[in-house]
């Protein structure tokens, strides 16, 4: 089953983590906020980045979410 992932940019601190946990999915935009990888990308706002990853990329996903120091990342099933 596909995961809707979300990045709140406002909480986010940039401090890419999570990009070093799931590169595959998360990168640091020109903003310097955690954002979901176009390929994975369905909106952006200067709010939040939201993405649909494939089941493979759960493990992933999930790391990048429990590490999030400010809790930023939400995974859910879609």
């Amino acid at each position: 089953m596909p995961l809707k992932v979300l990045v709140d940019k406002s909480t986010c601190i940039g401090c890419g983590v999570a990009p070093a946990t799931c590169p595959q999915v998360f990168e640091l935009g020109p903003d310097g906020k955690n954002r979901v990888r176009d390929e994975y990308s369905i909106s952006e706002t200067p709010e939040e980045s939201v993405g649909q990853v494939p089941d493979d990329l759960a493990d992933c996903v999930r790391a990048a979410e429990a590490s999030c120091p400010v809790s930023a990342i939400k995974v859910e099933e879609v």
